[in-house]
């Protein structure tokens, strides 16, 4: 699946949309919603921009705004926030929205009480996909009348988890959304969808937050000091918040690297391991960048190891690459992590951690 945004770490009781006061969840949404009153004829829209941008809050504020009662009949203006509408929607209890989400997603969010939720028996882990079950049920929705009068919207998140089978199943539905209904889709990335379910949309583009605007909703947030995690997600304040959740701070970031060179993998113990391959998938990029003379992206240049050896560097790279495309594989959690902290000691010899190349998994 791609990741389109990242999972809220808040739980069931985090409410969704503009908030009673006016507020945006999130305050750099503010643009794409100007730019989506310009689409406000589109029945079926692709939420598109970088990951970790904002997408499904986005599309709930869409959503929101297409629903509330203090609005006028069709307007896409922002949402009041203190109608019964708003305040269904921010509950996930709107007759007139489905949100349809992977089940692996509406796991992490605590989600698991809504009809689509669906967990095929004889499964070990909830589905990272949106099923063509889900979306079948979501057609059948469709069709019902509108329980509130002012139309119907259905939001699919992330559509780059559509499988094949699911996606064809909504062709017909985004070609021709019965009565007042409206389509909202997500997408970290639209070239993985299908072109049929492109062509069928229009699209509102998102981009990140300036650093500042991000910094200060971090600061928020009670991050005191972003910097380090907003640099090790990219710019995204919510991953860098999910990192904060995680248990990353800024004086653990900075000592990482070193750790890590010299085969000390401890503060990694007990992360999901699709969490550890990206941290070190992160840091072994910083590694190359700066052995070619660049400037690192993640880390600070500062708390880099030098003396990186690029045989070493590359055959760790590709062992990491390995085990990120089979993140679903049942390892062993603590041996794959000493396994591939204990290598990154051969790409820094000078640290004095790793263990023979051969043994990488």
């Amino acid at each position: 699946m791609a990741k389109a945004d990242v999972p809220q770490r808040d739980g069931p009781a985090a409410p969704l949309g503009v908030q009673p006061d006016g507020r945006l969840p999130l305050p750099w949404l503010a643009d794409g919603l100007a730019a989506a009153r310009r689409l406000s004829g589109a029945h079926a829209l692709l939420i598109h921009g970088p990951a970790g941008a904002g997408h499904f809050d986005m599309a709930v504020l869409l959503a929101q705004s297409l629903l509330c009662e203090a609005a006028p009949t069709g307007a896409q203006a922002t949402a009041c926030g203190r109608c019964a509408s708003c305040h269904l929607v921010a509950t996930r209890a709107h007759p007139d929205l489905r949100l349809v989400l992977p089940a692996a997603l509406r796991v992490q969010r605590g989600w698991t009480d809504e009809d689509d939720y669906i967990a095929p028996k004889g499964e070990a882990k909830p589905s990272r996909e949106l099923r063509i079950d889900q979306v079948r049920a979501a057609i059948d929705w469709s069709q019902q009348t509108s329980g509130r009068g002012r139309g119907k919207v259905l939001l699919l998140h992330p559509a780059d988890a559509l499988n094949i089978s699911a996606a064809n199943a909504l062709l017909k539905t985004l070609e021709e959304p019965p009565g007042q209904m409206r389509l909202l889709l997500t997408s970290a990335d639209p070239e993985h969808l299908l072109p049929t379910v492109r062509s069928r949309c229009q699209r509102l583009a998102l981009t990140l937050p300036p650093a500042a605007q991000a910094r200060a909703w971090l600061q928020a947030q009670g991050l005191d000091t972003p910097d380090a995690l907003l640099a090790l997600a990219g710019g995204s304040p919510l991953e860098a918040l999910a990192w904060a959740q995680d248990g990353l701070n800024p004086a653990l970031l900075a000592s990482l690297p070193r750790r890590v060179a010299a085969g000390d993998g401890s503060v990694l113990a007990g992360r999901p391991i699709p969490r550890v391959v990206e941290l070190l998938l992160k840091l072994s990029h910083d590694a190359q960048v700066q052995a070619a003379g660049g400037v690192p992206r993640f880390f600070a240049a500062a708390s880099l190891p030098a003396g990186a050896d690029p045989t070493a560097l590359r055959i760790w790279q590709q062992a990491l690459q390995r085990v990120a495309r089979h993140d679903e594989h049942p390892w062993s959690a603590a041996l794959l992590i000493e396994s591939l902290v204990s290598q990154a000691g051969a790409v820094w010899p000078a640290q004095g951690g790793g263990a023979s190349l051969h043994s990488l998994p």
